[in-house]
């Protein structure tokens, strides 16, 4: 007898049992899977956040600029209107007087910015929130 005879030609190698080992193996990779995928949802929020929060600063930018800018030339041209009119009678005093209101104007502005970046959303606020859920599901499971 040939040893063809006894092995058919194409069979498979007998499969390893299925034993404590083999399910410690399929539970790791399972975890690993299941911390992999949470890793990649997490990672593609953080990079959304990021995103619009350039968007939000960049757009915040661009119109503060034009506000500024027009502002102040509207502003610096009405500075000039008062004391054009006033220039004969009471030219020190509308000089003073607008020169006070831009100094007020300038304060406004200053502790209204100081109120706005004290009271900004917190960086990154759902993603962070979304990893101590995360980190909790994990401990409670461990």
């Amino acid at each position: 007898m040939s040893v063809e005879a006894d092995s058919p030609i194409g069979d498979d190698p007998p499969a390893p049992e299925r034993g404590p080992i083999s399910s410690l193996f399929k539970s790791l990779s399972n975890l690993l899977a299941t911390f992999i995928a949470i890793a990649h949802t997490r990672l593609e929020l953080l990079t959304t956040e990021l995103q619009e929060e350039m968007h939000r600063i960049a757009e915040v930018l661009m119109w503060s600029i034009i506000a500024l800018l027009s502002a102040g030339i509207g502003l610096f041209l009405a500075a000039l209107v008062v004391i054009f009119l006033f220039w004969d009678t009471h030219r020190l005093a509308a000089s003073i007087s607008v020169t006070a209101f831009f100094f007020l104007l300038a304060l406004v502005a200053a502790l209204t910015l100081r109120s706005k970046v004290r009271n900004r959303p917190k960086l990154l606020e759902n993603t962070l929130a979304e990893l101590a859920k995360d980190r909790k599901q994990l401990e409670r499971r461990l």
